[in-house]
C-alpha cells in the first residue's frame, strides 16, 4: 500500500500556554479514545472531557481524525521507546535464549498494559491510518534488527531476520493479550521463546549462540 500523506494540526502551539492546552486536549483524547473507541471518539466528547469548548479544540486540529492521529502517535512513540529500552537492556548480557525470553515477556508485558492502545491500532483505525500501523511495526523491525546484528554472520540477511521474527512475536503477543487462550502466562513465553530461539538457531553465528 502506498503511503498516505497525513493532515497537519492546524495550528503548530508557539507558546508553553498554546502547548499546555494541546497536551491537555491529546490527553482528554486518549481517554476518550479508550473509553468510547474510534468510531465514537467526537471532537465533542473530546472537548467536554479537556474542559474546553468545540471552538478552542478546532483552533489547533481540524477533525478528529487528525487529533486522533496524533494521539495515537504519540503513545506508540512511548510505547516504541518502551521495548526499545527493554531490547537494549536485555541484550546486554546472558545466553540468547534468556535475551529472548526477556523480550517475549517484555513485549507481552507493553502490550498488555497498553491493551486499549493495541486494540485501537489493530482492530479500530480506519483503511486511511494504515500507515500508523505500518509506521509502528516498522520501527519495531529496525530495534529487531539492530539487536541481531552482533549475533549474525557477516553477510547474514539481518533485516529478513528482523521481519520473520517480529512478525511472529508480534502476532502471538497480540493474540495472547486481545485474545487471550485458556493457557498460563509463563508456559505461553516459554512456548514463545523455544519458537524463536529454535529458528535463530539455524540462522546465528555458531561462536554466539
Amino acid at each position: 500500500m502506498a503511503a498516505r500523506t497525513r493532515r497537519p494540526m492546524r495550528r503548530e502551539p508557539s507558546q508553553e500556554r498554546s502547548r499546555a492546552m494541546v497536551r491537555r486536549i491529546l490527553d482528554a483524547g486518549y481517554e476518550v479514545l479508550l473509553a468510547h473507541g474510534y468510531d465514537r471518539a467526537s471532537t465533542g466528547r473530546i472537548a467536554a472531557a479537556a474542559g474546553i469548548s468545540p471552538g478552542s479544540l478546532y483552533q489547533y486540529f481540524p477533525d478528529k481524525h487528525v487529533l486522533l492521529g496524533e494521539v495515537v502517535d504519540r503513545c506508540a512513540d512511548r510505547l516504541r521507546a518502551r521495548i526499545s529500552r527493554a531490547f537494549v537492556a536485555n541484550l546486554a548480557g546472558g545466553s540468547l535464549p534468556d535475551a529472548v525470553r526477556g523480550n517475549v515477556l517484555a513485549l507481552i508485558t507493553a502490550f498488555e498494559e497498553n491493551a486499549g492502545l493495541l486494540r485501537v491500532l489493530y482492530e479500530q483505525l480506519p483503511p486511511n491510518a494504515d500507515t500508523r500501523r505500518a509506521d509502528f511495526k516498522h520501527r519495531i523491525d529496525e530495534l529487531a534488527t539492530t539487536a541481531l546484528l552482533g549475533y549474525l554472520p557477516g553477510g547474514a540477511r539481518a533485516d529478513a531476520v528482523a521481519w520473520v521474527l517480529v512478525r511472529t512475536v508480534e502476532n502471538l503477543a497480540i493474540s495472547y493479550v486481545l485474545d487471550p487462550p485458556e493457557v498460563d502466562r509463563e508456559d505461553a513465553v516459554e512456548e514463545i521463546t523455544a519458537l524463536l530461539t529454535g529458528y535463530l538457531a539455524t540462522r546465528l553465528d555458531p561462536e554466539r549462540r
